[in-house]
């Protein structure tokens, strides 16, 4: 499970981000993905269901069991939160190094959209399936952590009953549902 003491200083923005009604969320997002792909994204920008790598593999797990495939079109997945973001790229790289050798380390980038496309991102309401397994559970009581270390209380949250608006503003979950071009893209270094 991630620990917030894992995450490295220049990354922790929660506490400007943060208030009573959650994360605030401005024109710059955030994605959290393994080392690996750094060299595809810088060249081809986000793409929407953008591991290649990991799809061929579960493709190829499927086909020795005998099931079929079929993927899925997945959006791209932002937040407006580095720390966030860090987060979900420590599991890019925990999901990935099941399945896909090589020495990997969590990276975050910044998007920086024009309002034209910054209207699109969407709040993650899909994130409700996710919170109800375990991966869910773990993000939800690091979120927690998060929370009160900048002296908020765990945000209480009814997956069924939400409004569409505390995924993205207490959870920090969104997306986008298009590719997102080289030219809005910046790898967050220290």
């Amino acid at each position: 499970m991630s620990n917030m003491a894992d995450t490295p200083a220049f990354l922790k923005d929660a506490k400007d981000l943060l208030a009573e009604q959650g994360f605030a969320t401005s024109d710059t997002w955030y994605h959290g993905t393994s080392s690996a792909l750094v060299d595809s994204i810088k060249e081809q920008g986000l793409k929407r269901s953008g591991d290649k790598a990991l799809k061929d593999a579960a493709k190829k797990t499927m086909a020795t069991i005998g099931n079929s495939y079929t993927e899925s079109i997945e959006p791209v997945f932002l937040t407006q939160s580095k720390e966030l973001a860090f987060y979900w790229a420590e599991q890019a790289v925990r999901d990935r190094s099941v399945r896909v050798e090589g020495d990997q380390q969590p990276v975050v980038f910044t998007i920086k959209l024009p309002e034209e496309l910054n209207i699109q991102v969407k709040p993650d309401v899909g994130a409700a399936s996710l919170l109800l397994v375990k991966e869910g559970e773990n993000f939800m009581a690091h979120l927690a952590g998060i929370y009160q270390v900048n002296g908020f209380s765990a945000p209480d949250i009814d997956l069924i009953s939400a409004d569409r608006l505390e995924y993205l503003n207490k959870l920090g979950m969104a997306y986008f549902n298009a590719d997102i071009g080289v030219a809005y893209l910046d790898i967050i270094t220290g």
